[in-house]
């Protein structure tokens, strides 16, 4: 099935003419009706110094352990909002609003939410970034505990960022027509379930292989605060007192001091098949690595320091760009849910939480990720090789650190490209996209989108990175800016209208969640020492 022509063919020196890209006849606009998306932020609180919150989760949220849309992540103090799938781009971004102005009325002691992906302020002591809490159960202890084993492993500093992971599912009746169109028997004659985890490991694949794109437009994180760096060796500048950069940096979250396990570089997890891709997972799961052997497992008084000793301690520390996803049911893990049902949705995690949006994403970034993801999963995509995902570590780690730079460069299978002209080509064939999400959608959004990635690409300070380090200069430093943006963000969460049936909704919702926490925490016949051998 080649829907489009491969890129290399579009021709660059007609950049206004995209009659190259030709879509099937059969692919229509009302196919696509029925795409859902869900967002979770993450977001740290702040105290009003200006450091980081020291205070529990506020407990008139409700619990962060079973409450459906306001949680920890990380650290007490790291918030992650999530909204339930949507129909529509705007529904989502409103649902999204709706639980940052709920979560703004209950935090306490002037805190606010800090608004940039690479954190506020942190001191010296890596124990003052306090471990997520959720109770005396065993699930709550367990999740605490895997967070002490990421800090042991990594730090906890690491573990302050703050990202935006967008989920995002296709209508089966896309995948019933595109393997209609399939000509590979073999794919022909596969159940929807299975087809639908194929089409949905080629858009991962292709996602990858356009995460420098991603990086380069919507990248916010090009300089963070000095204090992040404490003790570590880094090549970073300084821009002005208190805070580093790279000059032309993009996105630092996502390179060298982001989030990084050099443990999971030698995995060789895959997304060329689901069964290699869970092989890959499962083995790493289960298989000891001699420096986290080192840490041990208990401290002296013999209390618990990590799940265990293996390369992951559970899935879900696996960092990547983007992941398969299925719900799982009571008791199963994401990889036994991936098996069982296939795979449901993507998560696209390569996205920074953008400084200027009140909740951390607006509608052009969320367009552009559907219209990307529609992009990927149109396209040819064969599989990932080494040779290929090391050629694109280095495009990321060029975009990362250096993707605004005149000279910066992306290497494909065509040769080497100025990023700007490689970056122009991708979005151009994009359109015929965003015009069939618009003729879906009744709307603009799609196109007005892509027209606005176009003109970060012609003029590179139209880029987040670029306007986060103007702005940062002008507000002397990241807190300045920070604080600024939080100050902001915080009189729109208090104008923002949340009716009387929303207030007693999340009212209701804290309430349940306590005792659901509750109830876990009085069933538990288990002693946490037995749940935790059971576990290893």
């Amino acid at each position: 099935f080649s829907s489009y022509l491969p890129i290399s063919e579009i021709v660059m020196s007609q950049p206004e003419s995209t009659s190259h890209v030709v879509l099937p006849t059969w692919v229509d606009s009302s196919l696509f009706k029925g795409m859902l998306r869900g967002i979770e932020r993450e977001s740290l609180r702040m105290q009003s110094n200006g450091f980081l919150s020291q205070a529990l989760h506020p407990k008139t949220l409700g619990s962060a352990l079973t409450h459906p849309h306001i949680t920890t992540d990380y650290s007490e103090a790291l918030m992650e909002f999530i909204t339930p799938p949507q129909d529509s781009i705007k529904k989502a971004l409103h649902y999204l609003a709706d639980i940052h102005a709920v979560a703004h009325r209950h935090l306490e002691n002037g805190e606010k939410l800090w608004p940039l992906s690479m954190p506020c302020m942190l001191d010296d002591q890596e124990e003052n970034i306090r471990l997520a809490q959720y109770g005396t159960s065993n699930v709550g202890r367990f999740k605490t505990l895997y967070r002490h084993g990421l800090g042991v492993r990594y730090g906890r500093r690491m573990q302050t960022i703050s990202g935006v992971h967008y989920n995002l599912s296709f209508p089966d009746q896309v995948f019933e027509a595109l393997q209609q169109h399939e000509s590979d028997e073999a794919l022909k004659s596969l159940s929807l379930q299975d087809y639908r985890s194929h089409r949905y490991f080629a858009l991962i694949r292709n996602f990858i292989r356009l995460t420098p794109l991603v990086m380069f437009l919507v990248g916010a994180s090009p300089s963070v605060c000095q204090c992040f760096m404490t003790g570590r060796e880094h090549h970073l500048l300084p821009l002005l007192k208190g805070t580093l950069f790279l000059p032309y940096a993009t996105a630092l979250r996502m390179g060298n001091f982001g989030y990084q396990n050099s443990a999971q570089k030698q995995l060789g997890i895959h997304y060329n098949t689901m069964s290699g891709y869970l092989e890959g997972l499962q083995k790493a799961v289960k298989t000891p690595y001699a420096p986290f052997s080192h840490l041990g497992l208990t401290d002296e008084q013999g209390e618990p320091i990590q799940i265990n000793d293996h390369v992951l301690q559970i899935e879900n520390e696996y960092y990547s760009l983007v992941r398969p996803k299925q719900v799982p049911k009571a008791g199963e893990t994401p990889s036994q849910a991936l098996e069982n049902r296939g795979v449901g949705y993507v998560e696209l995690r390569a996205v920074d939480v953008n400084p200027y949006s009140s909740i951390g994403i607006d509608e052009n970034t969320a367009a552009f990720l559907e219209v990307l993801a529609l992009h990927c999963l149109l396209q040819d995509s064969p599989d990932l090789l080494d040779k290929e995902q090391l050629q694109i570590e280095r495009n990321q780690a060029e975009v990362v650190n250096r993707g605004r730079a005149p000279n910066a460069s992306i290497i494909d299978a065509t040769g080497e490209h100025p990023i700007e002209a490689w970056s122009r080509m991708q979005v151009i064939a994009m359109q015929p996209l965003a015009d069939l999400l618009d003729a879906t959608y009744s709307t603009d959004l799609y196109s007005a989108a892509l027209a606005l990635m176009l003109k970060r690409i012609d003029e590179v300070d139209e880029t987040l990175s670029a306007q986060v380090i103007a702005d940062t200069l002008e507000n002397g430093g990241t807190w300045g800016f920070g604080s600024l943006m939080a100050q902001q963000h915080a009189m729109s969460y208090e104008q923002h209208p949340l009716s009387p049936d929303t207030l007693s909704y999340f009212d209701d919702l804290a309430v349940q969640s306590l005792q659901q926490q509750q109830q876990l925490e009085q069933d538990s016949s288990l002693s946490f020492e037995q749940y935790l051998a059971d576990y290893r």
